[in-house]
């Protein structure tokens, strides 16, 4: 798969720019095993970059006019880079330009380039494929232009630009996993100070199956800023009644409980899974520690549950999933993963059960809702790299 899709990429390149590409990067996709929505709430979040990436092949040219092909959309867009960059129309250009913009903001120096990227990365099934293609142009501008960013510049400057020229007031988790990415280990990220440790995550017998709804709700972004709102409303509201309290971090599960009436049903559900949701990050890290893989899965399922009816940020068919497999014997845990409103559920189960369980779900799936469902088998991978033979 990885080599099909760098063949692809190199050999579109070269049919258009009539040379082979100078170099060839690779940004991966990533999954979140647990701790969601708490990235933008000071908690710890633990992702991982996974096996689906975007390709990017690149040469630097000898003057100030880019060139970006997006292989699979089938679209092109050309600007000079010393041009004031600004958001445009199309959308997947932003997330490029966004990062240029943020580098040359930092009066950094930038070059004329050639590129052509293409994606194995399902789009709008949760996997981060935005945070890929930051990551993706950050690196590779750091490579190829020797500006000396460390991983943690090129993960805030694919956030920063998200926020300016998309418009998705994202946390830093996702670029990070994206670039911070280590085979067969997960990442436990404090989301306030940047601090990080690797986690193996060597499932043995159990492996990582992604069910792909295939739907995505429009609320995702609307919903999304609500949830921010609401959570911060409810922070300074614990805050006022417990001045110690700085962030959710020291906010603890009986002081939401005291403040059950002053905040609100609403705002106490939001704010009681966020406080849970950080405490079970920590479980997870003793659980992964201990090899205890049950435990891990009970987790990943509290946080469903927590995710669906205290933050609201499932639908009926990430539902479905979820509430399907949580009797089969060989799932373990399995969750609604990333903004929510659709996208895929993330399922622990034994190795050796992924076809029969795909089988069965997918037909059941099918009967209730008339979607096909689409499966992807997951491994976990190392970050943003230049791709060498």
């Amino acid at each position: 798969m990885k080599k099909k899709l760098i063949q692809h990429t190199t050999e579109h390149f070269e049919k258009i720019f009539q040379k082979v590409p100078e170099t060839i990067f690779l940004s991966p996709g990533r999954i979140n095993i647990i701790g969601e929505h708490v990235d933008y709430n000071d908690g710890f979040v633990m992702p991982a970059a996974i096996n689906k990436y975007i390709c990017f092949a690149v040469s630097k040219n000898n003057d100030s006019d880019c060139t970006l092909i997006a292989k699979d959309l089938n679209e092109a867009y050309k600007f000079d880079l010393n041009d004031d960059l600004k958001p445009i129309e199309k959308m997947w250009a932003n997330y490029i330009l966004g990062v240029l913009h943020e580098i040359k903001k930092r009066g950094y120096n930038l070059k004329g380039f050639d590129m052509v990227f293409s994606s194995t990365i399902p789009m709008g099934a949760g996997l981060s494929s935005s945070a890929a293609l930051e990551c993706g142009i950050g690196y590779a501008m750091n490579k190829l232009f020797n500006l000396g960013l460390t991983k943690e510049e090129i993960a805030l400057i694919g956030q920063k630009s998200e926020h300016t020229f998309v418009g998705v007031n994202c946390g830093i988790m996702d670029q990070f996993a994206s670039v911070f990415g280590k085979k067969n280990s997960v990442i436990k990220l404090d989301c306030n100070t940047l601090e990080y440790e690797y986690y193996k995550a060597n499932f043995k017998k159990y492996s990582l199956l992604l069910l792909d709804s295939n739907v995505k709700h429009t609320h995702l972004t609307s919903g999304y800023n609500v949830r921010r709102q609401e959570v911060e409303q409810g922070l300074a509201i614990i805050k006022n009644h417990f001045p110690q309290v700085k962030t959710f971090r020291d906010c603890t599960e009986d002081m939401v409980l005291e403040l059950k009436e002053t905040l609100g049903n609403v705002i106490f559900r939001r704010c009681h899974f966020v406080v849970k949701e950080i405490q079970r990050v920590l479980d997870a890290a003793k659980a992964l520690n201990d090899s205890d893989f049950k435990r891990l899965g009970q987790l990943m399922s509290e946080t469903h549950e927590g995710l669906s009816k205290d933050y609201e940020v499932s639908c009926d068919e990430i539902d479905f999933l979820v509430d399907a497999v949580q009797h089969e014997k060989s799932v373990l845990g399995s969750r609604m993963m990333g903004g929510g409103f659709g996208g895929c559920s993330i399922n622990l189960i034994e190795k050796g059960s992924e076809n029969e369980l795909i089988e069965k779900i997918s037909a059941q799936y099918r009967n209730a809702f008339d979607i096909e469902l689409k499966a992807y088998k997951v491994k976990i991978s190392k970050g943003t790299s230049l791709y060498k033979d």
